[in-house]
C-alpha cells in the first residue's frame, strides 16, 4: 500500500510516490523491496536485513535510515513479537512487512489522524504513540490483577497464584525491554545525523521519548508490586507453617504427660501397688482427662491455640 502525506493519509499509487515530489508512506513486503529497493532511491549503503528484526533500533547510513521495529503482541505478550522492518529518507518512510502489522497502523492513523502541519516527523510521532497507544491500560490492567492477588493471598485462596505472579511477571520484564528499545530508537531520531528532519519538529520525538520513559517508570513500579505480592505469598505460607508447628507443639506437649503415665504403667513392676486397687483403673483414665483439659485451657489462656 502507498500513501502520501497531506492533510491527512491519502492513498497513492507506487509510481507517484516514485515521483518523489510528495513526502510518502509505503508498505511492502520483503520480496517486493529486494525487487524494487533501488527504485526507491535511499541511499542504503549497508547490509540491510529485512526479514530479521529482533529488537527495535534505528541505524544511519549515509543518505538514509534504517531499521526495525519487534512489537510485543498486547493480547498476549509471551507469544512471538511482531517483527518488521524500515527504510526512511527526507521525501518518504517504507514499511518492509510480511504479516500486516505496520499496515495496519498505518491505517487506523490514515483513519483518525488529522494534521495542521503535516510532516513526515509528524507521521512517525502517531506510528510510534499507535504501537504504545493502549498501554496504559494495558499496565492498569496488570495493576488490578496485582491487586487481587493480594485479595486472594490474605483470603487463602492463592493455590495458583505463583503461576499467575511468575506470567505477569515475565510479561511486565519484556515490555521494560521493549520500552528501552524504543527509547534508543527515539532518541537516535531526535538525533538528526542526517538532517532529514525540521529542527522544530524534532520535539515530536522528545515527546515519545518522554511518554515512553513514564510508561517505563509505571512497568517499574509494577516489578516492585510482583515483588510485593511475592513477599506476601510467601510471609503467609510461613505464617501457616508457623501455626502447623505450633498446633503440632501443643499437641505434644499434651500427650507427654499421657505417654509418660502409659510408659510408666507398662512396665509391669511386681509391687506396683495400683495394679491391685480396683478402682485404679477408672482412676488413671479421670486423671489423663483431666490432663488433657488442663492443658488446652492453659494453652488457650496462652494463645497458642
Amino acid at each position: 500500500m502507498y500513501y502520501i502525506i497531506e492533510d491527512k493519509l491519502e492513498k497513492s499509487t507506487y509510481e507517484e510516490c516514485l515521483k518523489r515530489k510528495n513526502i510518502y508512506v509505503a508498505t511492502v513486503s520483503a520480496e517486493e523491496f529486494k525487487k524494487n529497493s533501488d527504485l526507491f532511491n535511499m541511499g542504503i549503503d549497508m547490509d540491510f536485513d529485512t526479514e530479521n528484526a529482533p529488537v527495535s533500533c534505528v541505524r544511519v547510513n549515509y543518505d538514509s535510515l534504517t531499521g526495525a521495529f519487534s512489537i510485543p503482541d498486547r493480547a498476549c505478550i509471551s507469544d512471538k513479537n511482531h517483527e518488521f522492518s524500515f527504510a526512511l529518507d527526507e521525501q518518504g518512510i517504507v514499511f518492509i512487512n510480511d504479516d500486516g502489522t505496520a499496515e495496519n497502523i498505518i491505517k487506523k492513523i490514515s483513519e483518525t489522524r488529522k494534521w495542521r502541519m503535516p510532516s513526515l516527523e509528524r507521521f512517525v510521532y502517531d506510528f510510534l504513540e499507535e504501537i504504545i497507544s493502549n498501554d496504559i491500560k494495558l499496565l492498569g490492567t496488570y495493576d488490578k490483577k496485582l491487586d487481587e492477588m493480594e485479595d486472594r493471598i490474605l483470603d487463602k485462596n492463592d493455590d495458583d497464584v505463583m503461576e499467575e505472579l511468575l506470567d505477569i511477571r515475565s510479561d511486565i520484564m519484556d515490555l521494560r525491554t521493549h520500552y528501552e528499545q524504543l527509547i534508543d530508537l527515539s532518541q537516535e531520531l531526535e538525533e538528526n545525523e542526517n538532517g532529514f528532519f525540521s529542527s522544530k519538529n524534532l520535539r515530536y520525538f522528545r515527546m515519545f521519548t518522554e511518554r515512553v520513559m513514564r510508561l517505563q517508570d509505571i512497568v517499574s513500579s509494577l516489578r516492585e508490586h510482583t515483588m510485593q505480592v511475592r513477599d506476601l505469598h510467601q510471609t503467609m505460607l510461613e505464617v501457616r507453617q508457623n501455626k502447623m508447628m505450633n498446633v503440632l507443639a501443643v499437641v505434644s506437649a499434651i500427650f507427654m504427660p499421657l505417654t509418660l503415665i502409659v510408659g510408666w504403667y507398662g512396665m509391669n513392676f511386681k509391687y506396683m501397688p495400683e495394679l491391685d486397687i480396683p478402682i485404679a483403673y477408672p482412676i488413671v483414665i479421670i486423671v489423663c482427662v483431666l490432663i488433657v483439659v488442663f492443658s488446652i485451657i492453659f494453652f488457650k489462656k496462652k494463645k497458642l491455640l
